[in-house]
Order: C-alpha cells, then structure tokens, then sequence
C-alpha cells in the first residue's frame, strides 16, 4: 500500500515534465516530438509487455501466483515480479541525476524568457478563455480513452468476442496510437497547425465514439479493430500538440501548471466515466460459458445480457457534444484567438536573424 502510495504520488510529477523540458531544452521544431516521447512512455510501455501476457488463464478467476504467471511462467510469485520491476525502474531512473537543470545556452527565442511563477502561472491559465476549453476537450477524450481501454474486455465479451481478440483489440489501440503519434509529430513540429490538428483529430475521435455504440454488435472482428485504430491513432496524435498548444495560449506561465491542471482533469474524468459506464451497464447476469460455446458467428441478441450499449451511448454522445468545443477554438469574435505566444517570439528573433545576415 505504501509503495502504490508513492507513485502515486510521484505520478502527477512525470505527466507534467514533458512540457517544461522540452520548452526548456528544444527548439520550435522539435518540442511537439519531444512532448509526445515523453508523454506516451507509460502507454509505450504497455504496449510492450502485451506480447508478453498470456490469455489461456481466464483473468476474473487468477490468484497471485496466476497473476504472474500471466508476465512470464518464469518470473514466480507476485513478490518477485515487483522486485525485478523496482530493480529496473531504479536502473532506469538513475541517468536522470546527471542531467543537468537546464542547457547552457538556451535552444531558442522563448527559451529565454522568464517563466512566471506559480500563482501568477494559474492566474495567467484561469483567465485565458481558449485554456478552459481546452481544458475540457482535453479532459473530456483523455477521460473516455482511460475509461474505454479499461472497460474494453466487458464492452466485448457479451458478444462472444474471446480474451484473445479482446487483447488484440487493446493492442491495435495502443500500437497504431504510438505508430501514429511518431509519424504526425514531426509533421507538427515543421507546420505548427496546431489548432488545425486540433480540429481535425477532435472530429475523428468523437465519430469513432459514436460509431462504436454499435460496433460490438456486428460480432465481427472489422469494426471493433478498425475504430480502435482510428480512436488510438487520433488520440495519441493529438496528445502532444493539445499540451504544447496549452503551452502557447499560456506563453509566459510556466508550461507544466497548464498541463498538470488537465492531466489532473482526464485523470478525474476518466474515474468517473468508469463509474457511469458501469452503473449503466446492462445487469443481467452472464454465463461466459454458454457465450463462449456459441461464439460471435452464432449471431443472437443485439442487447445480451451484461451488454454495455448504454454505456457506449452515453460515451458516444458526451465525445460528440464537446466537439463544438475545439472547433470554436482560434475564432475572434468569441474570444478565443490567442495573442503573441511562444512561436512568436521565435519566429520574430528568427527574422531579426535573418535581417543581421542579409545585412551583412
């Protein structure tokens, strides 16, 4: 109980790092990859132990020793499990003793200047309308996506999906999320459309949510795999330039209080939401058996029993009603373009550097 009391502790630490190091370290063309290595470690490493579990032990019926025997039959007992993972948590924490504060010469423009303190910062981000939608798009998608990869094995299981397709449907989540958070990152950090990502990702994922109130119902593997590709794509992508754009409505605050604030938002949201999904649960009981016997191609009852149909409503249309919100975002006329922000005290000392050149 101790050691799940300090981390989490520790927790809310690492989620707001990603954005002070990288404005502290990276130029404008680098800090939206920057922000997105850092921030999807922890799903990063999720995704690398899959391979590693095994799914012929019915996960609503392990013991302890069960339970590790799901990470490798050779690791033993639960107690031995946790001390290989402290060993390599503290060999993999030790690199960061020997790095220093901060660069010797600052990477760029903005870089340069003086972050507001503390109550300054929070003031700054409570009185930014273009923060407070953020902060509730943000909240909102990280919410659903904590609370749908949670309940993702009870979403399919009372149509017959196997653990094993329930696992693989987790895996392509988190895989094609990474694969893509890689591969739009750097597009970012050379165009800057950050509120165009925005726009763009918010659509795909609220649509995904709502297309996948009847995707367990086809009992096929095609709609389930494909929307939580779409879902773990988008979601990832727009991980990294919703945080570095907090960072650019917020410019001088400090970058980790608007962060902190909104990982502490999706962390909450998500509790919540699993709560309300549960509670909306259909409750009559399941005989997994006789569901396993007949299997998806059996066809059957498109509300079985323990379905999650509500649940998926009430996620899918909550996903569609905040969407109006980030479209909104960057529109004068509601007050919601920002002003001079971190990219454009680069830009300006780019082109002051530019003009000394040519001068010369």
């Amino acid at each position: 109980m101790f050691g799940q009391i300090l981390t989490g502790l520790a927790q809310p630490f690492v989620l707001a790092a990603p954005t002070r190091y990288s404005d502290l370290w990276f130029t404008e063309s680098g800090r939206v990859s920057a922000t997105a290595i850092a921030s999807l470690a922890n799903p990063f490493g999720g995704a690398v132990s899959i391979p590693l579990l095994k799914s012929d032990i019915q996960l609503h019926k392990i013991d302890t020793t069960q339970l590790a025997q799901l990470v490798n039959p050779s690791l033993g007992s639960v107690p031995d499990i946790v001390l290989y993972v402290a060993i390599i948590s503290t060999i993999a924490t030790l690199p960061s003793l020997f790095i220093p504060a901060k660069p010797p010469t600052p990477p760029s423009a903005s870089s340069e200047v003086l972050k507001v303190a503390l109550v300054p910062s929070l003031k700054k981000c409570l009185r930014s309308p273009p923060f407070y939608i953020v902060f509730i798009t943000f909240s909102t998608y990280v919410g659903f996506f904590n609370s749908f990869s949670s309940l993702l094995n009870q979403i399919l299981y009372p149509y017959a999906y196997s653990e094993d397709e329930a696992g693989i449907c987790g895996a392509i989540l988190i895989v094609v999320g990474l694969v893509a958070a890689a591969i739009t990152s750097p597009i970012f950090d050379r165009t800057h459309a950050y509120l165009k990502g925005i726009k763009i990702l918010c659509t795909l994922i609220a649509l995904a949510y709502l297309a996948l109130i009847w995707a367990p119902q086809t009992r096929g593997l095609a709609a389930p795999y494909v929307l939580s590709a779409v879902e773990g794509a988008a979601s990832f992508s727009l991980l990294p330039i919703s945080l570095e754009y907090l960072v650019e409505i917020t410019f001088p605050a400090s970058p980790e209080v608007s962060s902190t604030i909104c990982w502490a938002g999706g962390q909450l949201f998500g509790g919540i939401f699993i709560v309300i999904m549960n509670a909306l649960k259909d409750q009559r009981p399941v005989n997994l058996a006789v569901v396993r016997e007949l299997g998806r191609g059996a066809g059957g009852d498109s509300r079985p029993p323990g379905n999650m149909f509500r649940a998926l409503v009430f996620q899918g249309a909550l996903a569609l009603a905040v969407l109006p919100l980030p479209l909104m975002l960057g529109i004068k006329r509601l007050g919601l373009a920002h002003g001079e922000g971190r990219l454009k005290v680069d830009e300006h000392r780019n082109e002051s550097l530019v003009e000394g050149e040519e001068g010369t």
